[in-house]
């Protein structure tokens, strides 16, 4: 069997969640049959990974039409799979296109939904209105469709009704435990002025609307003023989220120190050593689908602090992994809190009381490690994926 997976993002080009689960579903797969990855930007050196550019003719048009261009080069080069599974609306007419042209079917894997993003229009003008049909068209027309958590599953009926609820099936992204594993080393927080003997709160993620980083920033004015607050965050959206990030940096270096924002994206290696003297990690995304960033953290031995949305509840186990943050949201698929107050209050909370109980943050790292291991495997998360594939020949 041969296996098209096709993707925006694919190392070293990687950004969020999606591209992290290519990867390594990517690598699994091989194991089992002939994988080739289609990505977007700068050329691979990888055997059986093809990249992608931006069609001549549409170097100067919106972003989104130039993904769009760029995935019908992909599609014509799908000839000869079995099986082509799109991930993101970036590759979703790739694959819808091929599923025609080539009469394959097309697997479709919903790591974030487009109406659930509606900020996205402030990075994408009229290309939000792009990536919105593209990515219905795709998950109408898909054979098969994979939602990373059941959470995303019911957020994805409910965006999609026409979607067959019999064609929608749950597989969990995964964490590699060999690479994500507690490293002792200081050099990097050295460089990077993290003090290893300091409690810290830890946040690793792109400056977008839906990770909440400016909640966080607004409950780090409650925390102890002798814990470190740790930001490994760049990429943003948009110059108004960054300008926004920056004045809430600003305002809070005025009443404390330890504030440590690296905005450059680091090697996995280095983050690793980041999240592994973590005293606790901070998720206060207000959409998240699964986020495979939490896995990471507690494949690290760091209790999670997360807001109880999307498919969060399904990783971090509420008082055993971490702590959950309660969130009431606004149901016009921003997932904008009603009392952005109250779930900042709740957040410096939760992150607090971890804060105060190092006895009880050290079980919860532990717990999240052993929860990491035993049930999010990429290696069962591809033998689930490679069954899918066979229904459906």
């Amino acid at each position: 069997m041969r296996v098209d997976l096709l993707t925006r993002e694919y190392p070293p080009e990687v950004y969020g969640g999606a591209g992290v689960h290519v990867e390594y579903l990517a690598r699994e797969l091989r194991r089992l049959v002939d994988v080739r990855v289609r990505c977007m930007g700068a050329p691979r050196d990888e055997p059986g990974v093809s990249a992608y550019d931006v069609p001549p003719g549409l170097s100067g048009a919106n972003p989104a039409l130039r993904t769009l261009g760029t995935d019908l080069e992909i599609a014509a080069d799908c000839d000869g799979a079995d099986i082509v599974h799109s991930h993101t609306w970036y590759a979703n007419l790739a694959g819808h296109v091929a599923k025609l042209l080539h009469g394959v079917p097309h697997v479709v894997s919903a790591h974030s939904l487009e109406p659930l993003r509606p900020w996205k229009a402030e990075q994408l003008g009229g290309g939000y209105a792009l990536s919105s049909w593209v990515e219905r068209t795709g998950m109408e027309a898909a054979d098969a469709v994979v939602a990373v958590s059941a959470g995303m599953r019911d957020d994805l009926l409910r965006s999609y009704p026409d979607v067959d609820p019999d064609r929608v099936h749950v597989v969990h992204n995964g964490i590699d435990t060999q690479e994500y594993a507690p490293d002792n080393g200081t050099d990097v927080l050295e460089r990077l002025g993290i003090d290893p003997d300091r409690p810290s709160v830890v946040f690793v993620g792109r400056i977008t609307r839906q990770k909440g980083l400016p909640h966080l920033l607004r409950a780090a004015a409650a925390l102890d003023p002798g814990v470190q607050l740790v930001l490994c965050a760049g990429a943003p959206d948009t110059d108004e989220i960054r300008a926004e990030v920056v004045h809430l940096v600003d305002e809070l270096r005025k009443d404390r120190d330890g504030v440590v924002w690296v905005q450059q994206m680091l090697p996995k290696p280095e983050v690793v050593q980041v999240l592994s003297h973590a005293t606790v990690f901070a998720c206060p995304s207000v959409y998240e689908p699964m986020g495979i960033v939490n896995l990471e953290a507690m494949a690290c031995e760091v209790p999670v602090v997360a807001t109880a949305t999307g498919g969060i509840p399904e990783v971090v186990a509420d008082g055993e992994t971490g702590r959950l943050v309660p969130i009431e949201q606004a149901d016009d698929g921003t997932g904008t809190p009603l009392d952005s107050a109250r779930f900042e209050a709740d957040l410096a909370a939760a992150l607090s009381a971890v804060l105060a109980d190092p006895d009880g943050a050290r079980a919860m790292g532990q717990a999240g490690r052993r929860r990491a291991v035993e049930a999010f495997s990429w290696a069962a998360i591809a033998t689930r994926t490679l069954s899918l594939y066979s229904s459906l020949r």
